[in-house]
């Protein structure tokens, strides 16, 4: 279908073309060629400005059915998009097809070697690990990474080249296929980076969500080669149970210590790099390296290529990534959300900055974290922070239909009588500005969360 595409210009349709890879694919598209349309009910930047840029921004908000033409040679269909969408309902009344953006990048790399980065956690980490280490090399490949990387100019990149490399999300694919998007890919490659209950709106128990696990691993094809973390009890389990026809091979923390703040990885003699210092910091993130590592070195890259790029490495947006820096004071804000995430944050920083006073700011946003159902998984997952706070917003829980929360009953779930539970935007902002000031030791503010604290300059709050 790719080369096919390459000779004869053919006209793609994104339903819901606002989302973030959504029009990321949207653009790689029409970068190689493609005649892209789109719609959307809303759309916000960063996607309103890099769709406008392209001229691809449709003109008016909405679904308009009558920009199903008999031109269209494919529809490919966002989340976002409800059944009943009128576009959607042309498109299938045309008969015109009809793939979720997963099917979609299968489609479009059929022919290519597939790497896949799957798990609950660390998978935006290890590809954009995976991608720098690439890059480093020169090899040529093509991606689809969650977040910004240092070093690209987008998250999805659409070529002649042979490889692909793949963040593998377990969310459902769209509407009409709700398998998660991991089900589609068909890896030569992949890694199993670690299981944690999430997505609560769409796994309502542990057990659902631990089966879409092992549907992918039994979905491989047999010698498949799945790099899984070794530290994690239930990543064994569901290789134990669902991985006996493929290559599994275990990964683990390599040994490493600290110096002023970053980790010094102890790699052999042998190996010929001697001690390797690196930008990023915390235990989960030397094991996201060594999973990226693994799989490069399954791709040809030797291991002391592999160490000598990593050094380089600074990091994925929002991934442990530095706002601010100033003489006693770190900011530093982290995609963490879910509990699992949280708690590895929070004891790398404590881990690397010891003598820091460790301020943790975490904010409830994901339909999982705002529901009262899921938030006893939070217990003592702050307990690494000196001061801890836990921000949530009306607002949010009245985008997502959830019904109020009391922040008395926040407060129990989370196993610490000191936590500081906030509702109000501007409290927020007091609160922080206040832990901040006369500290005997240099501050260290950590932000977590997807969201964006309701749009708070942390910059301002946190001038001293």
């Amino acid at each position: 279908m790719y080369e096919d595409t390459k000779k004869f210009m053919k006209h793609i349709h994104f339903i819901a073309i606002g989302g973030a890879i959504m029009h990321q694919l949207a653009l790689a598209l029409h970068r190689q060629g493609y005649k892209v349309t789109g719609s959307d009910d809303e759309i916000t930047d960063p996607a309103k400005g890099n769709l406008n840029a392209a001229g691809l921004l449709p003109e008016n908000f909405g679904w308009f059915p009558e920009k199903i033409t008999p031109g269209i040679y494919s529809i490919v269909l966002g989340m976002h998009a409800k059944a009943d969408n009128p576009e959607l309902v042309a498109a299938k009344k045309a008969g015109i097809p009809i793939y979720s953006f997963p099917q979609y990048v299968y489609e479009v790399s059929k022919n290519k070697k597939r790497v896949v980065i799957a798990g609950s956690h660390g998978k935006t980490t290890i590809t954009s690990m995976v991608m720098h280490i690439l890059k480093h090399q020169g090899i040529s490949f093509d991606y689809l990474v969650g977040a910004r990387v240092a070093g690209f100019d987008q998250s999805v990149q659409l070529t002649d080249a042979p490889l692909i490399v793949l963040e593998g999300d377990e969310y459902p694919a769209s509407v009409e296929e709700k398998r998660p998007k991991i089900f589609f890919y068909h890896p030569h490659i992949s890694v199993l980076s670690g299981i944690a209950w999430d997505h609560i709106n769409v796994f309502p128990t542990y057990e659902i969500y631990f089966n879409q696990f092992e549907q992918y691993l039994q979905g491989l094809d047999e010698g498949v080669k799945v790099f899984y973390n070794n530290e994690d009890s239930e990543v064994r389990r569901v290789i134990e149970t669902s991985g006996q026809k493929l290559s599994a091979v275990p990964y683990e923390t390599p040994p490493f210590h600290y110096e002023e703040g970053f980790p010094v990885m102890d790699i052999p003699i042998a190996i010929g790099t001697g001690p390797v210092k690196v930008s990023v910091f915390g235990r989960h993130n030397l094991l996201n390296m060594q999973a990226a590592i693994d799989v490069c070195m399954e791709l040809g890259v030797s291991e002391n290529d592999c160490y000598k790029a990593i050094a380089s490495f600074t990091g994925a947006a929002r991934r442990l990534e530095k706002v601010k820096e100033e003489t006693d004071l770190l900011v530093y804000r982290d995609f963490a959300h879910a509990p699992s995430k949280l708690k590895a944050t929070l004891n790398a920083v404590r881990e690397a900055y010891p003598g820091h006073h460790l301020i943790a700011c975490f904010e409830l946003h994901t339909f999982s974290s705002l529901n009262e159902q899921f938030l006893a998984e939070y217990g003592h997952s702050m307990d690494a922070a000196d001061e801890a706070i836990v921000y949530f917003s009306h607002h949010a829980l009245n985008l997502k239909g959830l019904p109020p929360l009391e922040p008395s009953n926040v407060k129990k779930y989370f196993g610490r009588n000191d936590v500081n539970i906030i509702d109000e935007k501007a409290k927020l902002e007091e609160t922080v500005k206040k832990m901040i000031r006369n500290k005997e030791k240099p501050v260290f503010l950590l932000l977590m969360s997807s969201g964006t604290f309701d749009g708070i300059d942390w910059n301002t709050v946190s001038s001293q």
